[in-house]
């Protein structure tokens, strides 16, 4: 069987699809990855990869679409209009794509396309060649509706091909918090990237490690500034900070607390692996790392899919939320000390475990693809 899977060039929607594509690759299927630049976010997870697109990469092709600077960060908007303006953007981002997209599932000889939910591309290209497809969700928010979202975007593509609309089969859901109602259930098997891992980070710390990250995205676009007060306050909890910030300009900090400092890139999971808690933004690949790792979180949203994100999962007690100004002591202490905190953590853990692994899901992976 040949699986090929597709999303935009960015970590946040390609990552979660990995441990899929390793699983269906050990089972002896074939995948092939299709997406625009930059083609070593993908490539390094050693899978074969072709250029669909412009050669442009997404924040160029964002500007464009909106005249003007990206605007990532939303928090005076909902989550329903941040869908919609992220909608109108990745669907402007994926029509350069789609001839290719189309060439490749054709010349390569496609059984299934599995793909991001932010990719008006691939249901096109499917309901084109009739092929079974699968939306490979990747946080708490619902796939399909985000296909529907897209497509309206570019009925003129439909019309194009006397199509209708997206061919929908069937939804993936990760982790245990939200997607599809009737989404295929899987475990979160975190995917980080390579790099290297510090030996003091596989041993027991002597106090607690906090973790703070911003993801793949948001230090790029807006830098340090959300957690520049979280800072201030951390410098008087007895436990060590570790930023890892990709990199981000660390000189809105000022001199740093002796009990706080930067790291170099680590992958998130081997980094959670011997921390006690982790605060960051609310993006869905951190969110669910930490979850995995069953770590209490502090999620201080800012927009994307931040804030469905952030009510999913302090719904279930193992997380806290707050405002980037709203920081201080006695919330960080309380992160690192509640102990029901903790014990919705672990439990949400357990959940998590408790899924499919993605090896499980080859068998209906099969199925569907043999719908054809």
């Amino acid at each position: 069987m040949r699986i090929l899977f597709t999303g935009p060039a960015s970590a946040g929607h390609l990552f979660p699809m990995v441990p899929t594509a390793q699983a269906l690759r050990a089972a002896g299927h074939e995948v092939l990855f299709a997406s625009g630049q930059p083609l070593d976010t993908i490539r390094a997870a050693g899978f074969p990869v072709v250029e669909i697109g412009d050669g442009r990469e997404l924040p160029e092709i964002f500007e464009e679409q909106l005249g003007g600077k990206i605007e990532y960060i939303n928090r005076d908007k909902t989550q329903d209009e941040i869908f919609d303006m992220a909608a109108a953007s990745f669907a402007y981002a994926s029509r350069p794509g789609v001839d290719g997209l189309l060439a490749a599932a054709t010349d390569w000889g496609a059984d299934l396309i599995v793909h991001d939910s932010f990719h008006a591309a691939p249901p096109l290209v499917a309901a084109r060649l009739k092929l079974p497809v699968v939306v490979h969700n990747f946080g708490a928010s619902p796939g399909l509706p985000m296909i529907d979202r897209l497509a309206s975007h570019v009925p003129d593509l439909y019309e194009a091909w006397g199509l209708t609309g997206p061919a929908v089969t069937a939804a993936l859901n990760v982790g245990p918090l939200g997607g599809d109602p009737d989404g295929l259930p899987m475990r979160y098997v975190p995917y980080n990237g390579g790099g290297i891992v510090p030996a003091e980070f596989l041993r027991e710390a002597e106090r607690p490690r906090v973790v703070v990250t911003l993801g793949t995205v948001l230090a790029k676009l807006d830098g340090v500034r959300s957690v520049v007060r979280l800072v201030e306050a951390a410098a008087e909890v007895d436990a060590d900070f570790l930023l890892a910030v990709n990199g981000a300009d660390l000189a809105p900090f000022g001199t740093l607390p002796s009990n706080v400092r930067g790291l170099p890139w680590v992958p998130l999971n081997e980094l959670l692996g011997r921390a006690d808690a982790l605060i960051h933004h609310g993006g869905s690949g951190t969110m669910l790392t930490a979850l995995q790792a069953g770590l209490p979180q502090l999620l201080l949203p800012q927009g994307a899919d931040h804030f469905i994100n952030t009510e999913a999962i302090t719904a279930t007690g193992a997380a806290l939320r707050s405002t980037s100004d709203a920081v201080d002591t006695t919330l960080l202490t309380r992160l690192l000390t509640d102990a029901a905190l903790r014990d919705a953590a672990h439990r949400l853990q357990a959940d998590n475990a408790a899924l499919p692994t993605p090896s499980a899901l080859v068998t209906a992976l099969e199925e569907l693809a043999a719908r054809r």
